[in-house]
């Protein structure tokens, strides 16, 4: 009996637009998580931060944030909690 390998996932071509954070972004939120996740970053959660909604994105333990007007910071210190 052959054994049955699982199959492999390629996770490039998951739809970001399926994150329920996806509707609360803004369209520049939006073209920029969009250009991340061809790198591997996901969309976690979104923070109010100063009265504006960041989105919060991470890939393989590195995190980045989108401000509102879509400018992105890979490089940003922000702990997230983990589940």
């Amino acid at each position: 009996m052959e054994l049955l390998k699982p199959p492999m996932v390629d996770r490039r071509g998951d739809n970001p637009e399926t994150s329920v954070w996806w509707d609360k972004l803004t369209l520049a939120q939006k073209f920029s998580a969009s250009s991340l996740g061809k790198f591997g970053y996901e969309l976690v959660c979104i923070r109010n931060i100063e009265g504006e909604g960041v989105a919060i994105l991470e890939c393989n333990g590195g995190v980045a944030t989108i401000s509102a007007e879509g400018e992105i910071n890979a490089g940003a210190q922000i702990k997230l909690r983990e589940d």
